[in-house]
């Protein structure tokens, strides 16, 4: 009898961040040395109508680039707006990319670039069993990110998200190659996101990390044949976990900060942090369960509103944040140590009482101080739904390999039943 060896190998790869107030004043130096000279921007009507984007287009413009505008990335990119977006590219023909925005704009850019970079179609990439899983051949085209909401991290991730109506469900495509060639994080660009944005963003940031940590070690994965069939998502290991601490730390520090004042820049410029080091975390060792569920729970209902968005859909953030108290009661046997670890830092001091409801007590008095939805009831879902919803999260299977305690459809039913209503 043959045993099969596990994985020895982790890797860590992170984007270049400049950070700081003023640092998108940069943007045309930067993309000047990533050597761009025809680019093509990347952003939202939102943040166009807040004159942003031209005031990135305008540096780009001094630093002798030349410039075109794509400012129809949607919140919560379809297959359609991302298939505009790729005929928008090709027909421009841009030698780099920036992105401006939340990270929708900066998903939208990465599957552009792809596309123009290696040709087919957004589903031959999309992650299996819903697409091909096709792996792009090569590098891009340099991709500046310039996120301007402290949350999904993607201007350092190997991963871009999108929402797929006509099957009902949330997907993405992940690759290495997708990751941003270079990052420009600056607060002064959070000032005109409303409460709602910031708080949705920021427990995306807390759940990113917090999965990240919690996620199966590296080293109880099955070795793979070749380094080209290693996932991105490994598991966590030494380096992804210092990113994914401090990230922490952030969020239960600053989070309901954020949200109260906008003028707040301490506190958003640290969550903008949080958003890109949990980014590296969670790029290395991969999210699991909450992020699973979520993406039914945003793709199959686009009735609820939450102030301070354009349109009626579930905001990424709230449908990750909603079951993660009730996932991480779940995984709490399989990492009991680092589950404890994580409230404690999300608190800020020493637990009363430590157990396995110490992290779900710690999520659920954050989500309720900035304000967000109680639970899937809130969000629109009855138990009618739960077969709908168990069906789209078992379909995430690359993510779920990375959860320390592997869930099956009937303990995903139940973590989502738990889930109606968090208090």
């Amino acid at each position: 009898m043959t045993t099969q060896a596990l994985e020895t190998v982790f890797t860590m790869e992170a984007t270049p961040v400049k950070f700081g107030r003023g640092a998108a004043h940069e943007a045309g130096w930067e993309a000047a040395r990533l050597g761009m000279r025809r680019v093509l921007l990347v952003t939202d009507a939102q943040v166009a109508a807040l004159g942003l984007s031209e005031n990135v287009a305008a540096q780009l413009r001094v630093a002798g680039i030349e410039v075109s505008v794509f400012d129809r990335s949607r919140v919560e990119p379809t297959l359609e707006s991302l298939q505009e977006a790729v005929v928008f590219a090709r027909a421009y023909g841009p030698d780099g990319f920036v992105s401006l925005g939340g990270g929708s704009s900066i998903d939208t850019a990465k599957v552009a670039n792809l596309l123009l970079s290696h040709g087919g179609e957004v589903m031959d990439y999309v992650n299996p069993p819903i697409g091909a899983g096709r792996k792009p051949a090569g590098p891009l085209l340099p991709h500046l990110a310039i996120p301007t909401t402290p949350g999904s991290g993607s201007e350092a991730t190997t991963v871009a998200v999108l929402d797929l109506p006509a099957l009902k469900v949330k997907t993405g495509i992940s690759h290495r190659y997708l990751r941003p060639a270079q990052a420009i994080v600056d607060p002064e660009l959070t000032r005109s996101a409303p409460s709602a944005v910031i708080a949705s963003a920021g427990l995306d940031v807390v759940c990113h990390a917090a999965e990240s940590y919690l996620s199966r070690p590296f080293g109880t994965r099955p070795k793979p044949a070749t380094p080209d069939e290693r996932p991105p998502y490994q598991g966590s290991n030494p380096v992804a976990d210092v990113w994914s601490a401090q990230a922490i730390r952030f969020g239960g520090e600053f989070l309901r900060r954020a949200v109260a004042d906008a003028d707040d820049l301490e506190a958003r410029g640290m969550m903008m942090l949080a958003a890109t080091m949990a980014g590296v975390g969670f790029g290395s060792a991969g999210v699991h369960i909450p992020h699973s569920c979520a993406y039914p729970i945003a793709g199959l209902k686009h009735d609820y509103r939450a102030e301070g968005y354009p349109s009626a859909f579930i905001p990424h953030g709230f449908s990750v944040i909603v079951t993660a108290p009730a996932a991480f009661r779940f995984t709490f046997d399989a990492l009991p140590e680092r589950h404890l670890q994580v409230a404690e830092w999300l608190t800020g001091g020493k637990l009363e009482n430590p157990g396995p409801d110490s992290l779900p007590n710690a999520l659920i008095d954050l989500m309720r101080g900035v304000g967000a939805p109680s639970g899937l009831s809130e969000l629109g879902y009855t138990e009618q739904d739960l077969p709908a919803l168990v069906a789209g999260a078992v379909k995430q299977q690359r993510l779920l390999a990375v959860a320390p305690k592997p869930p099956t459809e009937a303990d995903l039913e139940t973590i989502l039943r738990a889930s109606f209503e968090n208090w």
